[in-house]
């Protein structure tokens, strides 16, 4: 047991949540049987491989191999120690901690620190300070009240060269460390600066809500410096896997079923006032596939709400584009009157006008249609019909429920008949037909992909694995098998096993009742897996002897097997080389290992 928190309180913590309640925070999850899958939050994957078992208060990934209980997943995912992932999840459901526990606080990365009192430090300077008016007479003008400031950490940097410099050095902050956050610029002759000088500033979070960086917004109306100046990227800051606003978002996402995707942090923060709280934003860069794998972990649902002017829609193109490359999203666009953003759109029309523009999203295909209108002049007949064309076109590649439906929406627009659209819609359809086909004919079958991360393992080994687990799995299960086994003085060849089946040994030995939920938070983090994935399997509990020794048998085999390749790269090497002699002294050696193999062999036989 880790840390000082008693072992009863943290086996009353596990048992008092459902691992998928936890989980569902982070990734969204859909029932399959009596599991639950979704995408895996620790690498990046196009199908699912990630599975949840509320039976087992259990998840481990097919793909990566990560495994474990509720403890372990909040260790590996917000980077905690066992005891501060104890206390994570004790708030979740909240579960006071035992007097008798000394909390220590969470140890961050030190950058990740440096930021955290960063903001901090921004953030008393905008509210409680005379320094500090400037800014906030600016955010009171933007219609940023106390609790919008106080939910998104907004700040003020002062107009000085050394404020945040000199606070951070207090802090016992080393200039090595200081000249890597991004928060200063260095001269020639090696002294730093503060980066942001009289700009509101707004912290960028990462996915666990820590702040890795900022988006400082200028206040004077110095033209030549930056509206917008954001941090460089650093070892904890990467533009393309961040989304502002996403650690709080994701929370409300779970309750509206969506996410709302803006352009800017602005937008963001305005569409919170209006009663928006599931707003993100890709801090005015375009938006990625890694932000997009992101947004798919969490909900498949998503509104798009870019800016109405033409860069804006440009840009709500290229994300629908993304969007539908990763597949399996519903999306929504809105698309806002007299090019606004939607910052200028609350303050002119409220909240309620707002959040209804949100629900009236209309579908990719009417977004579709929309811009189409905008590029061609429809007075013009020739223009009209290339218009309905592309349309057309576009409306082959639904359901046939949709196509009937803006079938008939054209007519009534274009004046054209219903019955002349369908004949021009047959033909798209069976172009795409053949498009289809001859793709079909012309690239041969992928084979089915194997999950990412993986490393694709040798017959030999894989047959070896299946063994131990089967081994592992009774020693744990069955009184009898682990009593024969270890009578036997059988040892598991991996010293990973090797180490479980001793840990188990001792676990039962110091506890009345045993539980393999429980066992998990008594063995190392790097253990875990291997019991999640034979645990998993639901193996057999019974276990015959027979059964025993030809589980044990085949690993016999298997090693001579291995040893028996070892022997033939070895006289590979010495053949290259000229070495005759030890050629000879190889090849006696995988005689003498055949001949074994056939007695084991024949002794299973029997």
């Amino acid at each position: 047991m880790a840390g000082r928190i008693p072992e009863e309180f943290v086996n009353e913590v596990r048992d008092s949540v459902n691992i998928v309640d936890v989980i569902s925070q982070y990734v969204s999850l859909e029932k399959r049987g009596k599991d639950y899958v979704g995408l895996c939050p620790f690498h990046q994957e196009k199908t699912p491989s990630f599975s949840v078992s509320p039976d087992k208060q259990f998840f481990y990934c097919f793909g990566c191999h990560r495994g474990g209980n509720v403890f372990k997943f909040i260790m590996e995912k917000e980077d905690l120690t066992f005891p501060e992932s104890v206390k994570q999840v004790a708030d979740f459901a909240g579960i006071s901690l035992p007097t008798s526990y000394q909390e220590q606080p969470v140890k961050l990365n030190p950058l990740m620190e440096m930021h955290k009192e960063a903001a901090d430090f921004y953030h008393q300077i905008l509210m409680t300070t005379k320094i500090g008016e400037r800014g906030l007479e600016y955010a009171r003008s933007r219609q940023l009240d106390d609790e919008t400031l106080k939910h998104f950490q907004v700040g003020y940097a002062p107009d000085r060269g050394d404020l945040l410099l000199t606070y951070l050095r207090e802090q016992g902050f080393e200039d090595s460390l200081l000249s890597q956050s991004g928060l200063f610029v260095q001269s020639k002759d090696g002294r730093l600066f503060d980066r942001f000088r009289d700009r509101l500033m707004f912290p960028m979070t990462d996915e666990a809500g820590h702040p890795v960086a900022f988006s400082g917004r200028r206040l004077s109306n110095n033209k030549e410096e930056a509206k917008y100046l954001n941090s460089p990227e650093t070892s904890i800051f990467n533009k393309s896997n961040l989304l502002f606003h996403f650690a709080e978002a994701k929370k409300h996402a779970r309750k509206e079923g969506h996410l709302v995707l803006f352009e800017g942090h602005m937008d963001v923060i305005s569409a919170y006032k209006a009663g928006v709280k599931t707003g993100i934003a890709s801090m005015g860069t375009s938006l990625t596939e890694q932000q997009v794998y992101m947004i798919r972990r969490i909900t498949k649902n998503v509104i798009i709400n870019y800016d109405g002017d033409d860069p804006g829609l440009h840009a709500a193109e290229r994300a629908v584009g993304l969007f539908k490359q990763a597949g399996n999203f519903n999306l929504g666009i809105v698309v806002l009157p007299e090019k606004m953003d939607p910052d200028e759109y609350v303050k002119q029309y409220g909240a309620e006008h707002y959040q209804g523009a949100i629900k009236g999203a209309i579908s990719t295909t009417d977004f579709f249609l929309y811009r189409l209108k905008q590029k061609y002049n429809l007075n013009n007949e020739r223009e009209k019909v290339n218009y309905l064309a592309e349309a057309i076109q576009e409306i082959a590649g639904l359901n046939p429920v949709e196509q009937d439906l803006y079938v008939n929406r054209l007519s009534k627009e274009s004046g054209v008949s219903v019955e002349a659209l369908k004949v021009n819609l047959s033909r798209a359809r069976r172009r795409n037909r053949r498009v289809e086909q001859h793709t079909n004919y012309q690239l041969p079958e992928e084979p089915a992909p194997m999950p990412e991360m993986v490393q694709p393992e040798s017959p030999l080994k894989l047959k070896a694995q299946k063994a131990q687990q089967r081994l592992l799995y009774a020693y744990i299960y069955s009184d009898d098998a682990r009593k024969y086994l270890l009578e036997n003085g059988f040892v598991f060849p991996e010293a990973s096993y090797e180490k479980l089946a001793k840990l188990w040994l001792t676990y039962i030995e110091t506890h009345e009742k045993v539980s393999i939920k429980e066992f998990l938070d008594f063995i190392p983090d790097e253990l875990q897996s291997i019991i999640v994935s034979t645990d998993i399997m639901e193996l057999p509990g019974t276990i015959t002897l027979e059964e025993l020794e030809a589980q044990v048998r085949v690993l016999n085999l298997c090693k001579i097997d291995e040893e028996i390749d070892q022997h033939m790269q070895a006289i590979a090497a010495a053949k290259s080389r000229g070495d005759q002699l030890s050629v000879l002294r190889e090849t006696q050696a995988i005689l003498q290992l055949r001949q074994l193999k056939r007695q084991e062999e024949a002794a299973g036989d029997r």
